[in-house]
């Protein structure tokens, strides 16, 4: 890999800010990082080697940060959020139930033997997606609360399970590696609660603040990296390092300031990488001789949307139901872990992101329709209290800086 070619995924990567400019789509921009990978990848011009192990590595790289920062948006400090977890766990439980019903049947349907891995995709929800977009749309009430517990509940469950279900025959061995990298983050999260407690991160933050050191973001990437070392030697991806890791620092509290310089490190490149890296590793060729995988996508997509809006039953509005079901971080994960240990069939990889494709969509149209309804007034504000609002994306709910 040359600079040359960190140029051009610098560049040709811009395509995610502008497909996503329009606010009125609600489109992530991971959408147009992806679309811009395929273009220049193994399915378009050829032009970058996803092979190559400088642009693995740093792919890697971002997919643990990007899980990390998903993991910081996951509002467990609200006390709203808190108080919603009874209704927010009925409803994952149920979604989870439609799910296995669902997911098997696309899986005898298909064929494909992967029929635990589709449980896991249609029983999924994206915090990292679904967050921002109630934050944006400045949706609240108590109903919003509930879903967007419900959201953190299955997001969090889904990306622990994913590991142990990608790959079945080492299942065994990948659920040590998530017990370790489990473990580790438990130690993590009472080590840093103890460090808080006895004001030792705000001298540190002080000092660095004082000094330029910039100590709290070479901190935490030693950590992350140190946690992602011990998941790639337990055989467990870089996911549930990152997002384990992004946990603690929620439940910890994460510094604004530190905030925004992992938002700069993650989403102004090594995400962005993330994502190109992936596109350019499908072959969307495989969708065009397998009909089927494009047909799995479809059915993916819409028995997500399926399994989410049938909790209309208890009580959630059929629009916050869509919305739950709003997927990227597992059907992405699972696409990536997948291409790598090579256990999905020609086109499935392709087909899992068409699923979350579909999902995306349907849940941009399903927000806009939530804010007719659920949209808090202009004077209201933007934060967690009483108003029942979910927690602003670009705070998690740490310390001030």
């Amino acid at each position: 890999m040359t600079f040359l070619s960190l140029a051009l995924i610098a560049v040709i990567a811009l395509a995610g800010p502008l497909l996503a400019l329009p606010a009125r789509w609600h489109l992530p921009v991971m959408l147009g990082e992806l679309l811009a990978g395929i273009a220049i990848g193994r399915s378009g011009l050829a032009l970058v080697d996803p092979a190559d192990p400088t642009f693995t590595l740093l792919a890697n790289i971002g997919f643990a940060l990007m899980m990390f920062v998903a993991g910081t948006h996951v509002p467990v400090r609200d006390p709203n959020i808190r108080g919603a977890l009874g209704k927010g766990s009925r409803r994952a439980m149920v979604a989870a139930a439609a799910a296995v019903v669902v997911g098997t049947g696309v899986g005898l349907m298909f064929g494909t033997g992967h029929a635990p891995l589709y449980v896991v995709l249609l029983a999924s929800s994206s915090a990292a997606l679904v967050l921002p977009i109630v934050d944006s749309l400045r949706l609240g009430g108590p109903d919003v609360v509930a879903m967007t517990a419900q959201v953190a509940i299955a997001d969090t469950a889904c990306i622990v399970a994913l590991p142990l279900l990608v790959d079945p025959p080492h299942a065994v061995q990948a659920a040590r590696g998530v017990l370790a990298v489990t473990g580790c983050a438990v130690v993590l999260f009472f080590g840093l609660r103890w460090l808080e407690r006895r004001g030792v991160r705000r001298r540190v933050h002080r000092l660095s603040e004082s000094r330029k050191f910039a100590l709290e973001l070479r901190i935490q990437l030693a950590v992350l990296f140190t946690l992602a070392g011990v998941a790639t030697w337990s055989n467990v991806s870089v996911m549930m390092a990152g997002f384990s890791f992004g946990l603690v620092m929620a439940a910890v509290g994460e510094p604004r300031r530190l905030a925004r310089q992992l938002f700069a490190l993650s989403d102004g490149f090594l995400g962005p990488l993330f994502f190109v890296w992936l596109g350019a590793s499908l072959t969307l060729r495989d969708l065009a001789g397998h009909p089927d995988m494009m047909a799995l996508g479809l059915v993916l997509g819409a028995g997500a949307l399926l399994a989410h809006a049938d909790l209309a039953f208890l009580g959630l509005p059929l629009s916050l139901g869509v919305l739950s079901a709003a997927q990227l971080g597992v059907p992405v994960a699972a696409a990536s872990i997948g291409t790598q240990l090579q256990v999905l069939l020609p086109g499935e990889a392709a087909a899992l992101l068409v699923g979350a494709l579909v999902t995306i969509a349907a849940s941009a149209v399903a927000g806009s329709r939530a804010a007719r309804t659920f949209a808090l007034p202009a004077n209201a504000g933007g934060k967690s209290g009483n108003s029942g609002s979910a927690v602003g994306q670009g705070d998690p709910g740490g310390p001030k800086a």
